[in-house]
């Protein structure tokens, strides 16, 4: 047996092969936009698992608005540190833009021990009080994501974008329905499944897509052309 050692070569290999069992299986599919499809392409290559042609849902153009967080070095706020992990931090600090879990930080720690809380809530609390455009990314707290709306619908927290990936059985698909039903722009995963992981294959599809201009003193990067119904 032959073995694919070039890691590049095996991620290229790997979506061609996704793309093939799209145009067999799923004959008629057609992608919304080319940052939907990077996106969920991108969940199916973690997973393995092609359901999320069908489970992924964006909502009121949260992709640009995405995109415009990060072009305004604003700041990526994840629920565990697999997710942290796992993101492009390389890209993100040559973007300028923040990224931040604080699950273990010792004020939050405090903070849910005074308020009888989960520590994930009291993540969501104290990043409300950051400055500056935010986007919310969770794959396993859905009890924090249903926290962050019910803030953000008090006034007491702003959410430029949300994605809600939770994966589970305890108020998964009700916190995702819920940020699905609100007014903030939203990237979501219908059902039970998602995960820390899925939380990185979108954010670092959203990243991968930006296209990257480089000069002597600077990198800027501007955010694709979509195009409507495009396969790739």
């Amino acid at each position: 047996m032959s073995y694919i050692q070039n890691p590049s070569s095996i991620e290229e290999k790997s979506f061609q092969i996704i793309q093939s069992v799209i145009d067999e299986e799923h004959a008629g599919y057609v992608f919304q936009t080319e940052m939907e499809e990077s996106i969920i392409k991108r969940a199916i290559h973690t997973s393995g698992d092609f359901d999320y042609l069908y489970t992924m849902r964006f909502t009121h153009e949260v992709n640009d608005r995405i995109l415009e967080v990060l072009s305004q070095k604003g700041t990526l706020i994840v629920d565990s540190s697999i997710s942290l992990n796992g993101i492009n931090k390389r890209v993100l600090d040559q973007m300028g833009v923040r990224y931040e879990c604080f699950i273990n930080h010792e004020e939050v720690v405090q903070l849910a021990k005074d308020k009888q809380i989960t520590r994930a809530m009291a993540a969501v609390e104290y990043a409300a009080r950051l400055e500056g455009p935010k986007v919310f990314a969770f794959g396993g707290a859905p009890t924090a994501l249903s926290y962050l709306l019910e803030l953000i619908e008090a006034g007491q927290a702003t959410a430029d974008a949300i994605i809600g990936v939770p994966v589970g059985f305890i108020n998964v698909e009700e916190s995702k329905e819920a940020l699905l039903d609100s007014p903030v722009p939203a990237i979501a995963t219908l059902g039970r499944k998602g995960g820390s992981t899925i939380v990185v294959a979108i954010v670092n599809a959203i990243i991968y897509q930006m296209k990257t201009v480089v000069t002597d003193d600077y990198v800027r990067y501007s955010t694709p052309t979509a195009t409507e119904g495009g396969k790739g």
